[in-house]
């Protein structure tokens, strides 16, 4: 008997606070982190795995013992992240449950917000199905709650029900979101021979593509004087950060790709006249695109610098991680054994590129193959993000048939 379903477990994380931020420097980056690492270490006690255990840097590992007979399969493993998104506010979720969605808009009970079924086209087939969103005040932290909830779901479904599977690697890690979930995973003693992440959107997608990413900051210090005697000498700092802007092709954008396509995305702009700071992220599927894109906002700074003499223009260009299709070119059992896993727990399996990352992407560069499943989250780092309880249910029993087809 399965004491919790895999939504109710959701319901559960959610409430725990755990955004990250990128401007601490501390790891984990926000202290919330830590209370729910803790909570899951002793749920990962209670169901009886090897080890469970937080480390230094709030990463969470256990491991569950390969079922009788099943020992000779390769180690597995599984991960999920357990912060939330910056982009938007995620303390004090209150998750609300729509149950019997009967299709149209879904109007949450603050701020007037309403998740318009004529803007996200998938709503139509969630009809009839139970669906979880916060209030409209938060976003809700299906990314990635749904897929910590799914991976201890099925760890206490393995136990309860006596299924096959070989040894299970399962990990918990902290500031994905910000690009650093990884930086101290120790991939040797983890010991799994492949792995998946579980923090995608449909029940059944399955990704092993995903952007080259880059970050990029570009600090500019401008003539700050008095504007009645400003004329040939003041340098408007936001005014030259919306010149460099100009320069990048307008429709790399996030606004107006998709697919494949790869895009600027002016993420914050901050200052005054005297000093401005504009912040990047840089993506593309292509290696090659990657490259042009990130020595076009070069170029682009240095063009307004020398229309601006007297300012100073300094552009830093950073790589965050890499498409992982490279590394996984060898390992395509992994997104042939998902889709096989989709469609024996009755889903049908769509494989289709991130436009995004994860921490798989970089693990695989690590030495740790890793694609993406999805949870049955969707819409995800803001007040219209929801989850649906069936899908996470279907999530569920893909995991069961994926960890028993590598059991064989």
């Amino acid at each position: 008997m399965i004491d919790m379903r895999a939504y109710e477990r959701l319901l559960k994380y959610v409430k725990i606070y755990t955004e990250s931020s990128p401007d601490t420097g501390a790891t984990p980056s926000t202290p919330g982190q830590w209370d729910l690492a803790r909570l899951l270490e002793e749920e990962l006690k209670e169901l009886g795995l090897e080890n469970p255990s937080v480390n230094e840097h709030c990463i969470v590992t256990a491991w569950m013992p390969a079922a009788p007979g099943c020992e000779a399969a390769p180690p597995l493993g599984l991960l999920a992240h357990m912060d939330t998104a910056p982009a938007f506010s995620g303390r004090d979720v209150n998750p609300v449950i729509h149950e019997n969605y009967g299709g149209g808009d879904i109007v949450l009970p603050k701020e007037g917000r309403v998740i318009r079924a004529a803007d996200f086209p998938f709503l139509a087939g969630l009809k009839g199905k139970t669906l979880i969103t916060a209030d409209g005040s938060t976003l809700l932290g299906a990314d990635d709650k749904a897929g910590v909830a799914e991976i201890m779901t099925l760890c206490e479904r393995l136990q309860a029900e006596n299924l096959p599977h070989g040894r299970l690697c399962i990990a918990f890690t902290p500031d994905e979101e910000i690009g650093e979930g990884p930086d101290h995973f120790d991939v040797a003693a983890f010991g799994a021979k492949y792995a998946y992440t579980v923090d995608g959107g449909a029940a059944g997608s399955i990704e092993f593509e995903n952007f080259n990413a880059a970050s990029a900051v570009v600090d500019i210090a401008g003539v700050s004087v008095h504007p009645g005697g400003a004329k040939g000498v003041m340098e408007n700092a936001l005014l030259i950060a919306q010149e460099l802007n100009a320069l990048l092709p307008p429709g790399a954008v996030p606004a107006k790709t998709e697919g494949y396509q790869g895009f600027f995305h002016l993420d914050r702009l901050e200052g005054a006249a005297a000093q401005a700071r504009m912040e990047y992220i840089i993506r593309d599927h292509d290696k090659g695109e990657f490259t042009v894109k990130k020595a076009l906002l070069q170029r682009a700074a240095a063009q307004v610098q020398a229309a601006h003499p007297t300012a100073r223009v300094e552009a830093v260009v950073k790589d965050t991680y890499y498409n992982m299709k490279e590394k996984l070119a060898d390992c395509m059992h992994l997104v042939d054994n998902a889709k096989r896993a989709a469609e024996l727990a009755g889903l049908v399996p769509t494989v289709e590129p991130i436009r995004g990352g994860t921490d798989g992407a970089r693990l695989s560069y690590m030495g740790l193959p890793c694609p993406n499943l999805g949870t049955g989250g969707y819409n995800f780092h803001g007040p219209q993000e929801l989850a649906c309880v069936e899908e996470m249910d279907r999530v569920v029993d893909m995991l069961v048939q994926l960890v028993a087809l590598y059991s064989k």
